[in-house]
């Protein structure tokens, strides 16, 4: 099970991608019209500290220093600094999940998420909910911007080889 989580959430990182380099122009990756919270940027530099810190730091101990505020704060980082970040993502997701087996499930998540104690099992699926959330918001957010209404989801065909 676990390289199926691990498939998910390379595969929708790789999407993440994808989805930001769909932007005609990068300064619209930072556009917020009314009724909307956050930017694309702002979404991305919150799943890439997400998954960095969750999975890269506290399941693979890479020593990651998640910055929360600046993920939701920092405003205009160029799509490099955005894509370099998810390229770190990327490589802490997979040499984590690479290093681990399904024993892992079964434990408790190292940290209390949100005053709680969690399985692992439990918290992983959050992740991946959580990720596929936020890479949807960020879709919209292209069509809502651009008016280019084509999709940017990521392909089911990649999962083929978690299977």
């Amino acid at each position: 099970m676990i390289q199926e989580i691990r498939s998910v959430l390379l595969r929708d990182l790789r999407a993440l991608q994808a989805s930001l380099k769909a932007y005609p122009n990068e300064d619209l990756l930072w556009a917020i019209p009314t009724g909307i919270s956050n930017s694309a940027g702002t979404l991305a530099l919150h799943i890439a500290g997400n998954l960095q810190y969750y999975i890269g730091a506290l399941l693979g101990g890479t020593g990651y220093v998640r910055d929360r505020t600046s993920e939701f704060s920092d405003r205009n980082v160029p799509l490099s600094v955005i894509a370099h970040r998810i390229d770190a993502a990327i490589k802490a997701v997979g040499e984590t999940f690479d290093h681990m087996d399904d024993r892992v499930l079964d434990q408790v998540f190292p940290v209390q998420v949100g005053g709680h104690e969690l399985g692992t099992r439990v918290f992983l699926t959050h992740l991946i909910s959580h990720t596929a959330y936020h890479l949807g918001q960020i879709d919209y957010h292209r069509r809502l911007i651009t008016g280019i209404n084509r999709p940017g989801g990521p392909p089911i065909a990649e999962l083929l080889d978690a299977t």
